[in-house]
């Protein structure tokens, strides 16, 4: 069975849309501006941002308005509590493993945040495993992370390598052009689908295999061509 790697935020869960929303009930809680949102939003980065760094800013915008306690639940629980898989999503991920895909979730990001989202939108119950960049002692785009998703995958069809094999062929679906494009690229054999969510690819230093504005529509066209080798967008 061919592997196909997913990343987790803002491509199969949408982790923004969740942490819009806890921000906005974190301000309304702890009666804070309301325009801070945007803010919040920029200071958080999509959850590239380092915690501690978050964490520090929100202290010295609000001082004493708000506990430490509070920062580190929004922080840690804000986003991981609100995910939800949209259903569009869910069934075009369970026709891929329908077909015969072998899906694993590569995400940065720490064990107990990432497996709350992973277990509860039920992906823990439609993905075939997942690698946890806190878990695995590195981070995308690294290239050891994708040969520890390809490790959980199993052994090959010729009972060989656990990762060269399982990675030649395989797909990376994700948003990030750097972490999971860049990762992609660097690995040989391995093809991608950008999730652009309408945004121009600026990236100079590599290049998807393919684009799509949404990650249904990135599953089924993995599904539908896998031996594409890109050059067409």
């Amino acid at each position: 069975m061919p592997l196909l790697m997913l990343d987790l935020d803002n491509t199969l869960v949408d982790r923004d849309a969740a942490f819009r929303e806890a921000a906005s009930a974190f301000l309304t809680d702890h009666r804070l501006p309301v325009d801070d949102l945007a803010w919040l939003m920029s200071v958080d980065g999509s959850g590239y941002t380092p915690r501690d760094e978050v964490a520090r800013a929100m202290a010295a915008r609000y001082g004493a308005a708000v506990s430490a306690a509070s920062v580190r639940d929004l922080l840690d629980r804000g986003a991981a509590d609100r995910v939800v898989l949209a259903e569009a999503v869910r069934a075009a991920l369970v026709a891929a493993v329908d077909a015969g895909w072998t899906c694993v979730i590569v995400t940065n990001g720490r064990v107990g945040q990432q497996e709350t989202k992973i277990r509860r939108t039920g992906l823990d119950r439609i993905v075939h495993g997942w690698v946890i960049s806190e878990a695995v002692g590195c981070k995308k785009p690294a290239p050891e992370i994708f040969r520890a998703a390809a490790a959980v995958a199993g052994p090959s069809q010729d009972g060989t390598s656990l990762n060269e094999a399982w990675l030649h062929g395989a797909w990376l679906i994700g948003d990030s052009p750097h972490a999971d494009i860049g990762g992609a690229s660097a690995l040989d054999g391995v093809r991608s689908v950008w999730v652009s969510a309408g945004r121009p690819w600026t990236d100079t230093t590599c290049r998807p295999t393919h684009i799509t504005a949404d990650t249904a529509s990135a599953l089924t066209y993995v599904v539908e061509h896998p031996g594409d080798t890109g050059g067409h967008y």
